[in-house]
């Protein structure tokens, strides 16, 4: 039944919420356009708040509601730690590469987000504490999500103990920090660009 779980974490984890709400306001694909990224940052370069802040809140919970489901519901047996681990993995990977979108998926910040507070809520509040305090200092999202892409694998080992799950916090965080490499290029030259001057 594990397999059967990880293929649906697999195939929410593809429903790219950029493109779907995009769709539903009428805006262009966020392919074409920006960083060309299918994420609630490239989406908020239309002006639409609102659209940024729904497909924040879908990948988000798309990834927070997989863990969650499967870890309390899933039957006739738990997945147990190593097995609900695949799970998140798969879930984020189907956000990384959606089947739905052609391979063609964003860089998994908000979806990882959900994946932790589903492992758990502290969990989940430190990486969050972690892109929010470097995002307000900085005004650079890239950057805040590379602060908390380092901050959860070891508030994961700190919270959860050397385990599957916090390997699997880990790699999400250096697939995060691969996914951002051209982010972390620009930030070298100093041609990354804030979201928003600093006040």
């Amino acid at each position: 039944m594990t397999a059967a779980a990880i293929v649906v974490a697999y195939l929410v984890g593809s429903l790219s919420f950029a493109v779907i709400v995009s769709r539903a306001f009428g805006l262009p694909d966020p392919h074409t356009y920006g960083s060309g990224n299918p994420g609630a940052t490239n989406v908020l370069r239309t002006g639409r708040k609102l659209a940024a802040a729904l497909t924040l809140l879908g990948d988000a919970l798309k990834g927070w509601l997989v863990v969650l489901a499967v870890e309390l519901w899933w039957h006739p047996q738990p997945v147990g730690e190593a097995g609900l681990a695949v799970v998140a993995l798969a879930a984020f990977a189907g956000h990384l590469y959606p089947v739905w979108f052609k391979f063609r998926g964003g860089k998994g910040v908000a979806t990882a987000a959900g994946i932790l507070f589903a492992l758990s809520g502290w969990l989940g509040v430190v990486a969050t504490a972690a892109w929010a305090l470097t995002f307000f200092t900085t005004r650079i999202s890239s950057v805040a999500s590379l602060a908390a892409a380092i901050a959860a694998p070891v508030a994961s080992a700190w919270l959860l103990g050397p385990g599957a799950a916090t390997l699997a916090v880990t790699l999400m965080g250096v697939l995060i920090a691969w996914r951002h490499r051209d982010n972390i290029r620009r930030l070298r030259t100093g041609a990354e660009k804030p979201v928003a001057p600093k006040t």
